[in-house]
């Protein structure tokens, strides 16, 4: 098959078309042929030589994908040869063909084309593990969402409202702000040109987020803590401003606050599993309805996988980047 390789850590041009021995699926695995995949922030790292694959993963970059089962591996029941999915994977979504484990297959939403679908599985999972089964945010609570243009940012304001939650966001130009008001959310927050701690504080009458996602890391650990309410809860999934700070534990005890970091390429597989199923309960309904949909910036071939990275890495594009195989 046909799948971009990594020839050797760095630039956009690393990103090549080859040949590479196609996948087999193995016991409780099935073998998709690839519609299409979605370009995430994982695989720039990857790219660079600063993300390996998790032990026994696809070598390939690609963390979601969308396509039809193409065959199933011994073990495997629900699933049909020809069933349209999409999928969260470890590796291996920049391909013609991947294998995935049962558990982590959902079925092509009803009414949403089969390439659109490459635009759900990772975006849905981070948002939906992250926010409600982590932070547990609840209706009426008040949730920042920094990044509010990106994939993840665009996922999490619409399941945000979808529960009932006044959504906080921020975004570097004001028509990436539209983008999110469009949306939904209710605090729009220009970090170019304003302090989100004090804007979040003006707009709230004080009472700051009860739960923030956070992409940037240690940048913002600090100016986190002073965003959060009492009893708020902090989750960090991102490292883009920095991997190290210091935490201020009078703040965090004063705040009666949590902090929890995450990520969720490398969790075993039944704890995916079980977010897949969860996500199926809650989230695809929601989808089904139209209360929710993904946001998709482009679709480009997947011959052209390094300009997609590199529309990635200027942050011009507002929601998913998707690869059509």
């Amino acid at each position: 098959m046909r799948a971009i390789t990594v020839v050797q850590p760095g630039g956009p041009e690393s990103l090549v078309l080859a040949d590479v021995p196609d996948p087999v699926p193995g016991p409780g695995e099935v073998l998709v042929d690839v519609a299409a995949s979605a370009v995430n922030r994982a695989d720039v790292l990857q790219r660079q030589g600063f993300y390996d694959p998790p032990p026994g993963a696809s070598p390939h970059p690609g963390l979601e994908c969308s396509g039809r089962i193409a065959a199933i591996g011994t073990g495997v029941s629900g699933w049909a040869v020809g069933d349209e999915v999409c999928a969260l994977l470890s590796g291996g979504g920049y391909a013609e063909q991947v294998v995935v484990p049962a558990g982590q297959l959902l079925p092509v939403p009803q009414g949403m084309d089969l390439v659109t679908a490459a635009a759900l599985p990772e975006v849905v999972s981070t948002v939906w593990s992250n926010v409600f089964q982590v932070a547990h945010l609840r209706p009426a609570e008040i949730l920042l969402v920094h990044g509010g243009s990106s994939g993840i940012g665009t996922m999490a304001i619409q399941l945000g409202k979808a529960i009932g939650a006044k959504v906080a966001v921020t975004a570097g130009s004001p028509e990436k702000l539209e983008a999110c008001r469009a949306l939904g959310a209710d605090i729009l927050i220009n970090y170019r040109e304003q302090d989100f701690v004090e804007e979040l504080r003006e707009t709230t009458a004080g009472h700051g987020a009860d739960v923030i996602l956070d992409v940037m890391g240690a940048k913002y650990l600090d100016r986190n803590l002073d965003a959060l309410a009492l009893n708020g809860r902090l989750v960090i999934i991102g490292m883009q401003g920095g991997v190290q700070a210091e935490l201020n534990l009078g703040k965090l005890m004063a705040k009666r606050a949590a902090i929890a970091a995450t990520g969720l390429r490398a969790r075993p597989l039944d704890e995916k599993a079980a977010i897949i199923a969860s996500v199926r309960e809650h989230v695809w309904p929601l989808i089904e309805s139209g209360t929710v949909k993904p946001v998709v910036d482009r679709v480009l071939p997947l011959a052209d996988a390094a300009e997609a990275h590199r529309l990635m890495e200027s942050s011009t594009h507002i929601g998913k980047i998707l690869l059509r195989v």
